[in-house]
Formats: structure tokens, C-alpha cells, sequence
């Protein structure tokens, strides 16, 4: 099948050649259409960080000593009734010895909500460009980030629009590459269409792969819009039209990201994931995640039933608000 419509820039990433140990004679079994069959449930547990941190600098692999060091040390953090294994964050304190002061972004999950982490062999998930790192930001982006920070600081909630999409259970992004929590994927194939559950949010991406052009740029998507095609045994996927509501960086709709998944093996999909992005970043970059295979099944996820978090959140500053309105009437 043709490109839709990817920047130069774009195809020059997306022949990075994959280092992360595919099997080079395996063949992928077969749907009823002859192509590669990716049905079934893929979890992304990996405990690679997104960005390669500064300790590994140019270590693009981890060798066989260092991965059996940090699959113990994945082993104590749960063993030790530390806080789960949210975020890169658990790499520093791997490394430095220090599990029980890993401190997680929620601050209030233990190891009981987190499945079992996988250690795969790549010291970062970005692999372009080559230092492991994300691209520069645009001073646009640096400015909007600033922007932002201030209005949450001078209003944080003064109604939900103030609170970011995720706790307003409206959308967690398509597509989403969080690993650890509810960072599972079940693929359902026909014909022409490739449908994507993702189990955060339960958001179900539908995407064709047959002849037919993007929508028109008039209309603009919090999820974008997909279209894909085979090249050989890998399905590419190119998503379009996103919407400026879907993100905090300016010109989100000038964003095209391309994803590329590969069976690797009967229990792993290699997923290259591009991503031109030129209102938040100097350019563009790659990420690689080995999705396994797993029996488990995709729950949902019933964000909006009793959403006491946003009720909270709005009802505790309401409170502040009339605290504050006191003592400034000096009550």
C-alpha cells in the first residue's frame, strides 16, 4: 500500500535498522488473509526507560551480568513493600542501592497494583537519536510548558477544564506507551481493518488498511487518524489529525507519528514507534518497546464510575478558597 503522506524527516527514521535481537529466520504465523497474525493480548511491562539515563551515557545494551543485576533488584523492590515501580525512577535507585527511598509519581501505589516488570536488553526505549534522548524542545514548547505551570499555580481547579484530560478520564493519548499499569494491548484483525484495544481508558483505535486517504484537515481528532498498510511482515501505521486540544504543546496538529510492529518471535512484537512532532520537539525521534505475549486478559477500565478524585479535588479547593476569603476578611 502507498504512504499516506510521511515527511522526509520521518522516512529517514523509520529505516533504523532493529538491534534488540529479532530472530531473523522466524516466520510469523499466518491470519486467513496471509499476513502476519498479531491477534491477542500484548503487554508492555518493560522497566526500560523511555530516556537512556545519564549513568549509561553511550551504553546502548545491557550486558548479561546487568541484566540479572537489575531483574534482582526488581525483585527486592517488590519484596520490600517499597512503592510500585512507576516511572524511569527505578533505574537511579537499581543502580544506587537506595529501593526503599524510590519515590514513584503517585506517591500512594504499593508493588500489589503493579504486574511484574520485564528487563529487556536496551538501556533506553528511544534509539534515535542515538545518545537515547529526547529531541531538544522548541522554545514555543518551553514557553507553553511555563505558561501552563503558572495558570495551574494561580488556578489549579477552579473547574474541571483546569485539571489535565487523564484525571478528567477523557483520554489517556493513542497511542499510549506507559508501561507497568494497565499497559496492555489486545489487536484484532480482519481484511481491512486493524482494531487496537488499548486497556487504559479502554480506547479502541480502528484503523484501516485499505485504500482510503486521510480525513480532511478540517477535522482534527484527540486520537488522531490512522491509516496503515503492509511492508512485507510489518504493519506501519501513520496517524494524522490530531487535534490541538490533545495535548499541552502548541501546533499538536502538525504531528504525524508513525508506528511499525513486527513479530519477532511467537511471544514478542518489535514496536518502532516515530514520532514529527515539530510544535514540542527540534525534531524528530524513535522509540523501540518489545511487547510480549501474555494469557491475561484486558480489563476494563472504569475511570468515570466513582471518580471521587476529581470530586475531591474540585470540593478541596472550593474549601481553600473560602479559607483564604476569611482570612482576608479577618475571620
Amino acid at each position: 500500500m502507498k504512504q499516506f503522506g510521511i515527511s522526509a524527516a520521518l522516512l529517514s527514521l523509520l529505516a533504523i535498522p532493529s538491534l534488540a535481537g529479532a530472530q531473523g529466520d522466524y516466520v510469523a504465523p499466518r491470519t486467513i488473509d496471509g499476513h502476519p497474525d498479531f491477534q491477542g493480548v500484548w503487554e508492555n511491562n518493560t522497566l526500560t526507560p523511555v530516556e537512556r539515563p545519564d549513568a549509561y551515557a553511550d551504553k546502548e545494551f545491557f550486558t548479561d551480568d546487568e541484566i540479572a543485576f537489575l531483574r534482582q533488584r526488581a525483585l527486592e523492590v517488590n519484596e520490600s513493600g517499597a512503592d510500585a515501580l512507576f516511572g524511569d525512577g527505578f533505574f537511579s535507585a537499581a543502580v544506587s542501592g537506595e529501593i526503599n527511598s524510590y519515590d514513584p509519581t503517585t506517591g500512594n501505589y504499593d508493588s500489589q497494583w503493579i504486574v511484574d516488570r520485564r528487563v529487556h536488553r536496551r538501556t533506553s526505549q528511544i534509539i534515535d537519536p542515538p545518545n537515547g534522548k529526547y529531541p531538544p524542545r522548541t522554545l514555543e514548547a518551553v514557553a507553553a510548558a511555563r505558561e501552563l505551570a503558572e495558570h495551574r499555580r494561580l488556578h489549579p481547579a477552579d473547574s474541571w477544564t483546569d485539571r489535565p484530560l487523564g484525571e478528567r478520564c477523557l483520554s489517556f493519548g493513542a497511542p499510549r506507551l506507559g508501561s507497568g499499569y494497565n499497559s496492555y494491548w489486545q489487536i484484532v484483525q480482519t481484511r481491512d481493518t486493524v482494531a487496537i484495544i488499548q486497556e487504559m481508558a479502554h480506547d479502541v483505535r480502528i484503523i484501516p488498511i485499505v485504500e482510503k486517504p486521510h480525513l480532511s484537515d478540517k477535522v482534527k481528532l484527540w486520537h488522531g487518524d490512522s491509516r496503515g498498510w503492509w511492508e512485507g511482515d510489518t504493519l506501519v501505521i501513520e496517524t494524522t489529525n490530531y487535534s490541538d486540544a490533545s495535548s499541552t504543546a502548541p501546533e499538536t496538529d502538525r504531528k504525524v507519528n508513525i508506528e511499525r510492529l513486527t513479530r519477532i518471535s511467537d511471544n514478542q512484537i518489535q514496536y518502532h514507534f516515530t514520532s514529527d512532532d515539530p510544535g514540542q520537539f527540534t525534531a524528530p525521534y524513535t522509540r523501540e518497546i518489545l511487547l510480549d505475549f501474555t494469557p491475561d486478559k484486558i480489563y476494563e477500565y472504569a475511570c468515570h464510575e466513582g471518580n471521587y478524585g476529581m470530586y475531591n479535588i474540585l470540593s478541596g479547593h472550593r474549601a481553600e478558597e473560602e479559607r483564604m476569603a476569611r482570612e482576608e476578611a479577618g475571620q
